[in-house]
């Protein structure tokens, strides 16, 4: 065993061993140092420890893998489920918009964010069952959830899995149905689906820095619109993303190519029997297939930005006000 091994396996032991139930910690505790935004934004507090009530908590999975989660508020609960190489940092404003009407969680998937890096359980089933089983450690009975781009996904499959039970209400925010686009489809099936790439190991290639990224592989709106600093709230949440979490693309990109190849179509069309909300925008390619979803899930209702209210596959971190409110007059409907 070489010495890196050694130590990886060590620190895999002493997190896997941190009790379930540990009571959660401020998180200007956990991270060890305050943070000021580089923009002033009213209402909002313009550093970390100004932020009364965030906290930063873990749980161990029954596979041994340490989650760590993101809370603040009290009220009905609220689960974030971030989407690919994402983390509960960037909720900071989402947070604080929504924790004056509910007790908001957001978890970091594994491989992401604050949460272990393992090498092993990189499938979007295990990780709908580590959002099971964060129900579970958290007791919810019932609560809302709100999915972000591969955070959809990973809801879809937990759905397929567990059911609608203990979901309250839904949100998918701007996920495309299936990210593989078949040979044998037609140019509207593809745009109903939402497919971007027919070579999911290009894709990842591209994605985790081990090859060219470029519109020939997938689909490059989200890369463009995620260089634009326009939104100085996307400003303030990138900045404190990158100033408290290391990541890894190799972790990160151990469960891409399972994500790519999944097509959600029969859960979308069969499976959601509760009230569900679709976020996407004009600025974001995947706009044809949300307008699908919206048309076969039951009475389902679509928030489609325009460019000026920052309409793209970030709308919730461009636009948080607006987000917030949208997702409270829905959940509150």
């Amino acid at each position: 065993m070489s010495r890196k091994t050694l130590i990886r396996t060590l620190c895999a032991f002493v997190l896997g061993a941190v009790p379930a139930q540990a009571t959660a910690e401020a998180a200007l505790q956990v991270l060890g140092k305050d943070f000021t935004f580089p923009n002033k934004i009213t209402p909002l507090p313009s550093k970390l420890s100004d932020f009364q009530g965030l906290e930063i908590n873990a749980f161990v999975t029954t596979d041994g893998v340490r989650l760590s989660y993101w809370e603040m508020g009290a009220g009905r609960p609220l689960v974030f489920v971030p989407g690919w190489s994402a983390n509960g940092a960037q909720y900071i404003n989402v947070l604080y918009l929504l924790s004056q009407n509910y007790h908001v969680y957001v978890l970091d998937p594994r491989n992401q964010g604050l949460s272990q890096h393992v090498d092993y359980g990189s499938r979007i089933a295990r990780f709908s069952m580590d959002l099971k089983e964060f129900g579970d450690h958290l007791g919810l009975k019932s609560a809302y959830y709100v999915g972000h781009s591969m955070g959809s996904a990973i809801l879809w499959s937990y759905i397929d899995l567990f059911g609608t039970t203990k979901i309250r209400k839904i949100a998918f925010v701007d996920e495309p149905i299936s990210i593989y686009s078949h040979s044998d489809w037609s140019e509207q099936e593809r745009l109903e689906a939402g497919g971007t790439t027919t070579s999911p190991e290009r894709t990842v290639a591209g994605f985790t820095g081990m090859g060219p990224i470029n519109q020939l592989v997938t689909d490059m709106k989200p890369f463009e619109r995620a260089q634009l600093t326009d939104s100085p709230y996307f400003v303030n949440s990138e900045s404190f993303s990158k100033a408290v979490v290391h990541d890894d693309p190799i972790a990160m990109g151990r469960v891409l190519f399972n994500h790519l190849i999944n097509d959600w179509r029969d859960v979308v069309r069969r499976k959601i029997d509760i009230p569900a909300a679709l976020f996407s925008g004009v600025e974001s390619n995947n706009l044809p297939s949300q307008r699908w979803a919206a048309s076969v899930i039951p009475n389902a209702t679509l928030y489609v930005y325009t460019s000026a209210e920052q309409g793209d596959h970030f709308l919730m971190f461009k636009n948080p006000l607006k987000f917030t409110q949208d997702l409270r007059s829905f959940l509150e409907r």
